[in-house]
Parts: C-alpha cells; sequence; structure tokens
C-alpha cells in the first residue's frame, strides 16, 4: 500500500495510490497519516478498503510530505563504506548518528530554500525508514515487526554549517525544507528486500548519484535494533538511513547546490521526487 498527503501546505489530506496511480482520498477513513494508523492492525484496515470506493484526486494537486510533522528525525552518517571514503573519513564501526529537526520537513516536489550564509549545500538521495510500533531494545530478527514502511528522504546538507561550525551536524542538516520525504510511504509488505533497492539523484539532469541499499555498511534491521537501545522509537519516528556516494562535497572539484538548481531523485518502488532550489 502506498500512503500519501495531498493538498496545500498546512492542510493536507491522507489518500492512497490505487494499482493505476491515481491518488485516492481517505479522509472518510482516517485523520492524517500519522502515528494512529501506523500499526499494523490499522494500516490492514485501510488495506481492506475497496480504492475504486474512494474519490479520486485531481493529479495536478500537490503532494505533501507522506507524514506531518514527526517526532524523531534521525539519520545514519557514513553509512556506505564508499561515501565514507568520498568525505575522507573512516568506514564507521558503529553507526553513526545524528538528527535533523523535525521543523525541515518538506513536500517530495516542493522547493528547497538555501538559508542565509549558506556556501555549501549538497544533496543525499536516502531510504527513510518509518516506525509503526513502540521500539524499545528490540532483538534484530524484531526489528522489522516495529517498521510501518519506506520513503524517499533528500537529506539536503549545508557542509559548512555542518563540518565547520563546531562539529554538530544537526546546525547543517536541519535548514526548513531540508527535509523532502515521501511522495509515498510505501508499507514493509510491498519491499521485500529494503537492502536491494537502486537509487538514484540527478541535478540539472546530471546523474551524480547512482547506488543500492546493498552497500550498506548497516542494514536496516541493524539499525532499528541499534537505535533502539539507547532511545525508544514512537510511531511515525523516521530513521533516514545514510547515502551512496555522488554527493557534491565528494566531487573534484566540489560542487554544490545554488538558485535555479533542480535536484530529481528515486528509489525503486518508492517513487520519485524533485525540488527546484531557490
Amino acid at each position: 500500500m502506498k500512503l500519501l498527503r495531498f493538498g496545500q501546505k498546512g492542510a493536507e489530506r491522507p489518500g492512497l495510490v490505487d494499482a493505476a496511480g491515481t491518488i485516492r482520498d481517505l479522509s472518510a477513513h482516517v485523520e492524517d497519516i500519522d502515528a494512529a494508523v501506523l500499526d499494523d492492525a490499522s494500516l490492514a484496515r485501510l488495506a481492506a478498503i475497496d480504492p475504486a470506493s474512494l474519490p479520486a484526486v485531481d493529479p495536478a494537486t500537490r503532494i505533501g510530505p507522506c507524514l506531518p510533522r514527526i517526532g524523531h528525525f534521525i539519520a545514519i552518517g557514513l553509512n556506505y563504506a564508499d561515501h565514507a571514503a568520498e568525505a575522507g573519513m573512516p568506514v564507521p564501526t558503529e553507526p553513526v548518528v545524528f538528527t535533523k529537526a523535525p521543523s525541515c520537513l518538506n513536500g517530495p516536489n516542493d522547493d528547497v530554500v538555501l538559508p542565509k550564509g549558506s556556501e555549501k549545500s549538497d544533496w543525499e538521495v536516502e531510504l527513510a525508514v518509518v516506525i509503526g510500533k513502540r521500539a524499545v531494545d528490540v532483538s534484530e530478527d524484531a526489528a522489522f515487526d516495529h517498521v510501518a514502511g519506506y520513503c524517499i528522504c533528500n537529506d539536503v546538507s549545508e557542509r559548512a554549517f555542518q563540518i565547520e561550525r563546531g562539529g554538530q551536524w544537526v546546525k547543517g542538516k536541519s535548514a526548513p525544507t531540508f527535509g523532502p520525504l515521501g511522495p509515498w510511504l510505501v508499507t514493509r509488505d510491498e519491499v521485500a528486500d529494503p537492502q536491494n533497492l537502486a537509487m538514484f539523484l540527478d541535478v540539472n539532469g546530471e546523474r551524480m548519484q547512482t547506488g543500492t541499499t546493498a552497500t550498506m555498511v548497516f542494514a536496516v534491521r541493524t539499525l532499528v535494533s541499534y537505535l533502539s537501545r539507547f532511545m525508544a522509537l514512537e510511531p511515525g519516528d523516521v530513521i533516514t538511513t545514510g547515502t551512496p556516494p555522488g554527493v557534491g562535497m565528494g566531487k573534484k572539484p566540489q560542487r554544490f547546490l545554488k538558485s535555479g538548481d533542480v535536484m530529481h531523485l528515486g528509489i525503486e518502488g518508492l517513487g520519485e521526487q524533485t525540488q527546484r532550489v531557490v
């Protein structure tokens, strides 16, 4: 099942995508695609609805982030060995954990706004994991029981803020609009293997990133289990799991985003995003 939110900013409505690719309005059944509907039983109830019984939505309608404002927006750094190499950093022996401010959440096709003083804003296509059931100290074998599904995250990053301003990565990851999420939340039953998904990102039509989740250092089940040892993961929390090589920081010479650039990115089975930089 592909769940999404559509409509004007701040007034999004819940929906799903049917087998033909038509957006259907779920407003008569749920208030939003939020923590209240991400457990297995609630998702099963939504899956039992005949999509043809739901009103169709104009395909020109804006798609919002696939979740409303979230609780934890947890990110994993250097989780692809070849990306660590291009960043000039060692492959981590444990997951590198940081956060993005929940207020950076953005629609998948909304503009990305460069913050005041930005010099080195960068792109990162990533697989994001959405928690569906509270997880505290769960085993790797049980990790997927706590996952509602998956979506695309563009972990937009201001490298000067991230690396050159005192060592707190959150400062470079959290500007408003720096967290495009969606277009859909794809429930875990539709993703047979989250460690075998092709991914790409283009800037102005030029391929920058080509990768696969198969080359993650720490797999999804490992990350969910690992994080649950240090914090309670709650329904609606998001874990964005790292990026393959090809980011602007790793180019020779380095290349960063400027106003007018267009990012286009996607992950196999999870849809695509397009953002204009302003």
